[in-house]
């Protein structure tokens, strides 16, 4: 299959390579990778900031460059929602409002992929350390992501997964949040970081770079010892 492969704006710019780990993947299960270099952002900040009118050109050129895509995998939950939820109703009323729908259903968050579309549970990774995995809000709530990282990662050789308490609680980051309600950001992260590091879990796993950029900066400021990877860092892994 020909795979249209969305990498998200800040994962481009400090995160390049959990969107290559995603590519390793897909291309190791024989798949075709296009990627659209002229894609810059889904639009989500000015969106969810209430910025409609300037999110609509930015959106609007995603549309028009993954018109023709067979199907569009996104290594982010919340860019996902944002495509696959949002952009309806951003462009209803509007001359896109077609085209917003039928990009829709071909839209998938990678471990969504990979699982419920491909029937995927074993991409033939190994990955000998012990991990716990954190639910992204966007995936989590809005794409009803679950089970399919978890599937993936119980089929990873050598790999032990133990679940935090805190799994499917928000981490605090939120995009904008973080930076209007730092206080609480903080304090939401905290709690986060203390239930993984309870596990004693080697590694922090999710499958939003954005999540992962809030709980492994504070895990650094009270200098725990926990690196977080990308799930698609983890599956990429093969010694």
């Amino acid at each position: 299959m020909k795979i249209s492969l969305f990498v998200p704006c800040y994962q481009d710019a400090i995160y390049p390579e959990a969107a290559m780990s995603v590519a390793t993947v897909l291309e190791r299960l024989g798949h075709t990778i296009q990627t659209h270099p002229q894609i810059t952002c889904c639009g989500q900040p000015s969106f969810n900031s209430g910025y409609w009118e300037q999110a609509r050109p930015v959106a609007r050129n995603v549309l028009q460059e993954l018109r023709d895509a067979e199907a569009v995998v996104v290594p982010s939950g919340s860019c996902g929602a944002m495509m696959k939820v949002f952009y309806p109703q951003l462009f209803a009323g509007q001359p896109e409002e077609k085209d917003a729908a039928a990009l829709t259903p071909r839209v998938f968050e990678f471990s969504e992929f990979l699982v419920s579309k491909l029937g995927v549970s074993d991409v033939g990774a190994r990955f000998p350390h012990k991990v716990t995995f954190h639910d992204g809000c966007h995936g989590l709530r809005e794409l009803g992501v679950v089970s399919q990282p978890r599937t993936l990662l119980e089929n990873v050789r050598d790999l032990e997964l133990v679940e935090m308490n805190e799994a499917q609680t928000c981490c605090g980051f939120g995009g904008a949040f973080s930076v209007k309600f730092s206080d609480i950001s903080t304090a939401m992260g905290e709690v986060k970081c203390d239930s993984a590091v309870q596990t004693g879990a080697e590694y922090l796993v999710s499958n939003d770079s954005s999540c992962l950029m809030h709980i492994e900066g504070m895990l650094k400021r009270q200098r725990r010892k926990m690196p977080c990877l990308h799930l698609a860092q983890v599956l990429a892994q093969t010694n």
